[in-house]
Formats: structure tokens, C-alpha cells, sequence
């Protein structure tokens, strides 16, 4: 069975755009480390709005427009978008905090299951906390892990709240 490297939003406006912090920026290079070093399948996530995004109940909660599609703090941090785009990896777009495609997706294209799924990006407390879950909520028995030298979350104090919640569910923290 393969292993399963999932990277969660690791995009412009997340990492030095809207919604940058320097936490984010200074996981990009462990973040791409990883990718390169990774033996198995990898699959990207991206937040993804629309022009509406102040009148969704998200933009009402954090009155911050961003990841607009088509924008270029939508898309992908350069480095790991030539990585993504020379393996012709997919990506799903996702427009809640967690992929409501995941699990499907994963079903449709691992019939015989997963040997782990890792995940990494951003945020930790929003994004990367959502997906895991939701990973565990639809495959109970599959390894689920987070290294968190590739995470950060909005605050340093959430990042860690985050890390200690999904540890607590059965989530591996590396």
C-alpha cells in the first residue's frame, strides 16, 4: 500500500500575502524539503474563494479577502508549484476548511487503501486540524500523521493548541 503526502494550502496568501505570517514563511523550506524527500503519492490542497468572499460567512468571520481564484495569492508558493507541476500531481480546490472531496477522492483512486497519510502546510489550526479530522472521521483505522516542523498556524499558541488537540484524537504529531 502506498503512503500518502498531503499538502495542505501552502499558497501565496497564506505564506507572505493577506494572510501571511513569518511563522509560515519559515516553514517553506522544510515544507519543500519534505516534498522532495517524500516516498510516495502526493496530492495538494488549495483554498480556494470567489469574488463573494465578503458576503460568505467566512469573510463576515475574518473580514481578509483571500486565495480568490485566479489570483496569484490563490495559487501555489512558486517553488512548490514547479515541484507539483513537473510530477503532474493533483490538486483538489477547496472552498470549506476541510476537503469535502477527500474522501472520495481517496477511495476513488487507493481502492486498497492507504498505508498512512502525512499531513503538512497551513494553518495548522484551521485547514491542516480540519483535514485530519476528517481523514479520521472517514477512515478510522488509517495512520494519520502531522509533522509540525511544516506546519504553522495562525499564532504560535494556536499552532500548538491545534498539534495537542489532534494528538489527543489519535493523530500522529512528528
Amino acid at each position: 500500500m502506498k503512503k500518502l503526502l498531503l499538502v495542505i494550502d501552502m499558497q501565496n496568501d497564506f505564506i507572505d500575502g493577506a494572510l501571511g505570517t513569518k511563522e509560515a514563511l519559515s516553514i517553506v523550506p522544510n515544507v519543500l524539503k519534505r516534498i522532495q524527500e517524500f516516498e510516495g503519492d502526493i496530492l495538494y490542497t488549495r483554498d480556494t474563494h470567489f469574488e463573494n468572499y465578503m458576503e460568505t460567512q467566512e469573510g463576515k468571520k475574518l473580514p481578509v479577502p483571500h486565495c480568490i481564484k485566479g489570483t496569484p495569492g490563490w495559487e501555489l508558493r512558486s517553488e512548490m508549484k514547479a515541484i507539483r507541476d513537473a510530477a503532474n500531481s493533483p490538486v483538489l480546490d477547496k472552498v470549506t476548511f476541510g476537503a469535502k472531496e477527500l474522501p472520495a477522492y481517496l477511495e476513488a483512486h487507493y481502492p486498497q487503501g492507504l498505508a498512512e497519510v502525512e499531513l503538512i502546510g497551513l494553518c495548522t489550526d484551521i485547514c491542516v486540524i480540519s483535514n485530519a479530522m476528517l481523514l479520521k472521521a472517514f477512515f478510522p483505522e488509517l495512520p494519520v500523521s502531522v509533522t509540525a516542523s511544516c506546519c504553522a498556524g495562525v499564532t504560535p499558541e494556536s499552532h500548538e493548541n491545534a498539534l495537542n488537540a489532534m494528538k489527543m484524537c489519535q493523530i500522529t504529531i512528528r
